[in-house]
């Protein structure tokens, strides 16, 4: 069985031109890109309230110790003074705050965000 092809029909099996590879890649390389998802507008939800808190410190104590708080007590917490508080939003973190008087009421000044953020929440 000899199957030997002959130069033309070699050169056939390989002609590329039937193949259309360089249209096709330049149609891919010109087509628009993916047009970006629009963005989400939180706007509706501004007048949702959340609830915010400032966390001082916490510890963990037995409710014997608990049981022995009178009005002159003292608990220890584990936090140092003047580090930053927690800052907590619906009582997931938020970020880390500092107490400031503002018009003779506290007020919180943020100085650190957490990692996530309202933004985070449209996607």
């Amino acid at each position: 069985m000899n199957s030997a092809l002959s130069d033309s029909e070699l050169d056939n099996l390989f002609d590329d031109s039937s193949l259309e590879l360089e249209a096709t890649l330049s149609e891919t390389i010109s087509a628009p890109l993916a047009e970006p998802l629009p963005q989400k507008d939180l706007k509706f939800f501004g007048n949702i309230p959340v609830n915010v808190t400032l966390e001082v410190a916490s510890t963990e104590i037995s409710l014997r110790e608990l049981m022995d708080v009178g009005t002159s007590s003292v608990i220890a917490l584990d936090k140092l003074a003047g580090a930053p508080l927690d800052v907590k939003v619906n009582g997931a973190p938020f970020g880390k705050a500092e107490v400031v008087v503002v018009n003779g009421n506290y007020g919180l000044r943020i100085v650190e965000l957490s990692g996530s953020n309202l933004s985070d929440l449209a996607g």
